[in-house]
């Protein structure tokens, strides 16, 4: 798949954040990244263009599946890696001393951390996204994912990442998680 096709991919119908936006912030993100190397920095990009390329919110399979594709499709000597990455974003769960995993992971949640009004567009979307889900059971699911993240030590794995967007990441889940109260 060229980018090309992923981008069309990205822009297919119910797409309301998993869409080309999110991956030109996320690519956006990785360039303020210092301290890379270059190989670093193409395993992640690929990782990033690949991370959400299937994505349907009636389906609990959307990583392997990305994941799958992306190892069909990048650099041989990156298969592995972007494969392993993108398999991360299932659980965002990072082992210590994972620094490319951390990054991705910090990368693909700081929109948590973003300024106020741009949140509440991205919780807007998420709904949007999962429109075939009555308001009742969404409430409830969304409240259980947003808990979990708040209720981790760090939200971001990167330390730059949580620097920079610990404390907005809490306050907007806060907000919310009291608006689907």
């Amino acid at each position: 798949m060229t980018r090309e096709e992923l981008a069309v991919a990205y822009a297919a119908p119910g797409r309301h954040y998993h869409n080309l936006a999110h991956i030109e912030d996320c690519l956006a993100a990785l360039a303020r990244v210092d301290g890379l190397s270059a190989d670093e920095r193409e395993t992640l990009t690929e990782a990033i263009w690949w991370h959400d390329v299937v994505y349907d919110p009636t389906r609990r399979d959307n990583e392997e599946r990305s994941a799958e594709l992306a190892e069909q499709h990048v650099r041989a000597e990156l298969r592995q890696e972007v494969g392993r990455l993108i398999r991360l974003t299932k659980a965002h769960d990072v082992d210590a001393g994972d620094r490319l995993g951390a990054i991705l992971i910090s990368i693909d949640l700081s929109i948590l951390g973003a300024v106020p009004a741009r949140y509440d567009a991205y919780a807007a979307a998420i709904r949007r996204e999962f429109s075939h889900v009555s308001d009742s059971d969404y409430r409830t699911g969304r409240a259980r994912v947003l808990r979990q993240f708040a209720a981790r030590e760090a939200i971001f794995p990167d330390p730059d990442f949580a620097a920079m967007y610990d404390r907005q990441a809490r306050d907007n889940l806060a907000r919310e998680l009291a608006s689907l109260s």
